[in-house]
């Protein structure tokens, strides 16, 4: 949901809550944090309930009011109507997916505003990414394909205005003593910028767009990024709880294949998703997002992915969902994957399934133990039986490359099995004609199997 929040002084602001439930208050760990001698520590609470949303006081000292008048335990809220918490006032939005793709673009239109040149371009849900190559160049890329636009800024300190701007937004400092900024908007955007003299033609701005709403996986069928066959397979394995790790490059669609193969899992299960920004929204009734947490301004108060990772083994998942592991939780991700959360699934950069595997036991390093590289690959074989890789063509259009299931060690090394391949000169996916080891499981498991799936054409 989209709280928007006015304090008389001060300017307006918006927090977007992953999730249909807020706490507000002034208490550090609330999700809308309100910052005044008036608001109790943790003093509202919102949340969605039948396509609605509801506002509850926690028997705070001065009280919600609703046009005027104290409320008394929960009240439901009209679409955009107004409500006080001490010196604020405050309006609601329900979450974007619950919303038409019409009312996403509305509702993230008041995050965005005040972008100057660029507010144009987060209007455009085609435009996956923002390049600002100075204050007289931008360039997008629409559906794989980087754009020139003639859009501009006036100068290069109104450039840098906005990208300090965006650094105070998001708690972070950026100036001349620290030129690198790696932050997010507050819709999840990823921000990357660096002031000169670094930038010499600078400064550099770059907004990877967060999408208000992801293709869904019948969707990934129509668009080409894989065959029925592919996503037959791949739907059995995550609704029969075979583990998936999804490989690819920078901008290769990831998060959205995770997202799609995360919409397989049996609704009666409790997920739990761990990102850096929270973009999964998953459509199934028990599910608890997490976010890291870079530091403050002080350098303290950091909330890395790993941290995630192991309290969320203390909330009783069934399973764990992580947008990508880049450190130490890799050893984490997978203890936990060998130790009754089957059916896990994340992501790891690396441009093929022999790579990713090959990243992972570089990651377990990061968690500084000293495992044998046998230990640390017995690990990976008994936690991870998919490798699904994706790749962006020359074309410039996101496909799932190749799908390999690891079967074993042999002499110490990584053994595999390829199932699908992308032949590029072809333009097709082709079956191999292998057939997975873990087709018992998910036969036994009372899972769709085909043998025809992997049959040559």
């Amino acid at each position: 949901m989209i709280v928007s929040i006015r304090r008389q002084g001060a300017e307006p602001r918006t927090v977007t809550v992953a999730g249909a439930e807020a706490v507000l208050g002034k208490q550090p760990d609330c999700q809308v944090v309100l910052a005044d001698s008036k608001v109790s520590r943790r003093h509202a609470r919102l949340f969605e309930r039948d396509g609605r949303v509801f506002v509850e006081d926690l028997g705070s000292t001065n009280g919600t009011l609703v046009a005027g008048r104290a409320i008394e335990g929960e009240m439901p809220l009209a679409d955009g109507a107004a409500f006080e918490i001490g010196p604020f006032e405050l309006s609601v939005s329900p979450s974007a997916d619950t919303s038409n793709s019409m009312q996403d673009r509305t509702a993230a239109v008041p995050i965005l505003t005040g972008l100057g040149p660029l507010d144009p371009l987060f209007a455009d849900d085609s435009v996956s990414e923002i390049m600002v190559n100075g204050p007289q160049e931008i360039l997008v890329e629409r559906r794989g394909a980087i754009e020139p636009t003639d859009m501009r800024f006036a100068s290069g300190e109104a450039l840098r205005e906005l990208i300090v701007k965006i650094a105070a937004d998001a708690g972070r400092v950026i100036d001349d003593r620290q030129p690198l900024l790696d932050a997010r908007l507050r819709d999840g955007s990823r921000v990357n910028a660096v002031l000169r003299p670094l930038a010499v033609s600078g400064p550099y701005l770059t907004i990877r767009r967060f999408p208000s709403r992801r293709l869904g996986a019948e969707q990934l069928v129509e668009n080409g990024s894989l065959s029925p066959a592919m996503l037959a397979l791949l739907r059995s394995a995550v609704s029969g709880r075979i583990s998936i790790l999804v490989s690819g490059g920078t901008g290769t669609g990831k998060t959205t294949l995770l997202a799609a193969l995360s919409s397989f899992i049996p609704p009666r299960e409790r997920v739990l998703t761990i990102e850096d920004a929270a973009e999964l929204r998953l459509p199934l009734p028990h599910v608890l997002a997490l976010e890291s947490r870079p530091p403050d301004v002080t350098g303290e108060g950091a909330v890395t992915i790993r941290d995630l990772v192991r309290n969320a083994l203390r909330m009783r998942p069934d399973r764990i969902v992580v947008g990508e592991v880049r450190g130490g939780e890799a050893l984490d991700m997978l203890q936990a994957m060998n130790t009754g959360h089957e059916g896990s699934l994340t992501t790891v950069h690396a441009n093929s399934p022999r790579e990713a595997l090959q990243r992972l036991e570089t990651l377990v390093l990061f968690a500084g133990t000293e495992l044998p590289q046998r230990a640390v690959r017995e690990q990976i074989v008994g936690a991870i039986p998919l490798i699904v890789q994706v790749s962006r063509g020359r074309d410039g259009r996101r496909r799932v490359t190749s799908i390999e299931e690891l079967t074993g060690l042999e002499s110490g090394q990584f053994t595999t099995g390829e199932l699908f391949q992308f032949d590029e000169k072809e333009g097709s996916f082709q079956p191999t004609g292998y057939i997975p080891k873990f087709r018992e499981q998910l036969i036994q498991a009372g899972m769709p199997f085909d043998n025809a799936w992997f049959r040559k054409s």
